[in-house]
């Protein structure tokens, strides 16, 4: 085949490309750093014009000029799978809407909805010599997205880098309709991480104590996760591995700092698997035609089958808060949605599974609010309307910067007692009285 000669022929301008846009159509906007410019540029002239456009993208990483139309509620919805400050800021304005599920489901999701987004818009790498779009650090669930499409669109920009994968990281010319060529902005950054806080730091030494030699790494995005990443960097650990769902600048100091090998992998031995990845300038240059990385979609890298297959696997993430069931909330703030469930409970199960696993939740035993006033992130039960990420069932380790408790399978007194020991010591009293009015507390208990 004469790829050349496809591209010219299915090469048109954002302008034309948007025209095939109608009333009532589902139009996938890709993730995150690989949501579209110029198509999307394109798109809100035309949107005002148009009807119940439901957008389907999440972890946006700048606001969509779609977004800044006139009454966008009128003409549009976004639907995301994960949110991010950008989308949180638009659910006051009416049409940004959080698409609840596992993110390991979007794959098999996507190929069987019966609502299948109908025109999918994509940043891509651009054409290799065999015809393939790479889409770059987002293979995700989008190979899934564009089985079902009927027109696909790929904005190319010559700053994406190209990630190499064992599967699903790339689409085919000959299933796209259309190709824009542009201005090849800058890949977002997400900018980097804010120093480690003192309190980062001691929440990071305990879980690092926990870390075996040829251990494999998830991390979630946040200042916590981040510490223990700089701080694995600067320990004598060694031969380890990867497998994540996002990844994050800390891999790569890791891997700089030659932690990482993957040679105790007993799955794709020697290679860092991730679904996306998003970061700094560094990280980009890092993925870039490294064969060492291995971009896959989301229902391999968080199917809790092959997290468990990997021996000594360590998942490290973040919460919002916590309560003294045991019951995890990383996802909303009473009901404001934060950010998404994401892969959490798939990586905390898995990492149980595991032979000689962890999981980690972490979180600093306060937050201070914006009159000042200091407040538990242990609490006796959530907030009214609060989500529940990970269930009081399945939760393994819990981390504050005074201590680590392991939760797992505990009676609900012992479970409590666990809890209150790493709150902040202002608030252990009040909490005891609350564990006692709840009758999970024992008048043996320590206190």
């Amino acid at each position: 085949m004469d790829y050349k000669k496809m591209y010219q022929d299915k090469l048109t301008t954002a302008d034309e490309a948007v025209k095939v846009v109608k009333d009532g159509d589902w139009v996938d906007y890709g993730w995150c750093t690989g949501t579209p410019v110029l198509l999307d540029a394109a798109m809100a002239k035309r949107l005002p014009e148009l009807h119940d456009i439901n957008f389907r993208g999440g972890i946006l990483m700048w606001q969509p000029e779609i977004f800044k139309i006139d009454n966008p509620a009128e003409h549009m919805t976004w639907n995301s799978w994960h949110m991010s400050g950008i989308e949180r800021k638009a659910i006051a304005q009416g049409f940004s809407f959080y698409a609840p599920i596992r993110y390991s489901e979007l794959p098999r999701y996507n190929r069987e909805i019966s609502t299948p987004s109908r025109v999918m818009m994509i940043q891509v790498a651009p054409m290799d010599e065999h015809g393939f779009f790479n889409f770059g650090p987002n293979a995700s669930h989008l190979a899934a997205v564009c089985e079902r499409a009927e027109v696909i669109i790929v904005e190319v920009n010559k700053n994406m880098p190209r990630c190499l994968g064992g599967f699903e990281e790339s689409v085919h010319i000959s299933k796209v309709d259309m190709i824009i060529e542009g201005e090849n902005p800058a890949i977002a950054a997400m900018g980097a991480a804010a120093p480690a806080t003192e309190v980062d730091k001691k929440v990071a030494e305990y879980i690092v104590d926990e870390i075996p030699d040829g251990a494999c790494l998830q991390l979630g995005i946040g200042g916590m996760p981040n510490a223990v990443g700089s701080l694995i960097a600067e320990s004598d650990l060694k031969d380890l591995g990867v497998h994540t769902e996002m990844y994050v600048d800390a891999f790569v100091d890791i891997a700089n700092a030659g932690k990482i090998t993957g040679q105790r992998k007993a799955i794709d031995k020697g290679r860092q698997v991730y679904a996306f990845g998003s970061g700094t300038q560094k990280l980009y240059d890092y993925l870039n035609e490294n064969p060492e990385c291995m971009s896959a979609p989301v229902d391999y890298t968080n199917d809790i089958r092959q997290i468990s297959a990997l021996d000594n696997f360590i998942s490290i993430n973040n919460a919002v808060d916590i309560d003294l069931y045991g019951q995890v909330n990383a996802e909303s703030a009473g009901t404001k949605q934060i950010s998404g469930a994401g892969g959490q409970l798939d990586f905390v199960l898995g990492a149980y599974l595991s032979n000689g696993g962890k999981s980690f939740i972490c979180m600093s035993s306060t937050f201070t609010t914006k009159d000042g006033t200091v407040k538990s992130r242990i609490r006796p039960t959530l907030a009214d309307g609060s989500i529940v990420t990970d269930t009081r069932a399945n939760v393994h380790y819990f981390v504050t910067e005074y201590g680590i408790v392991n939760l797992k399978g505990l009676s609900a007194w012992q479970k409590a007692e666990a809890i209150i020991s790493v709150a902040h010591p202002d608030f252990r009293d009040e909490l005891i009285k609350d564990a006692e009015k709840m009758n999970i507390w024992k008048k043996s208990n320590k206190r």
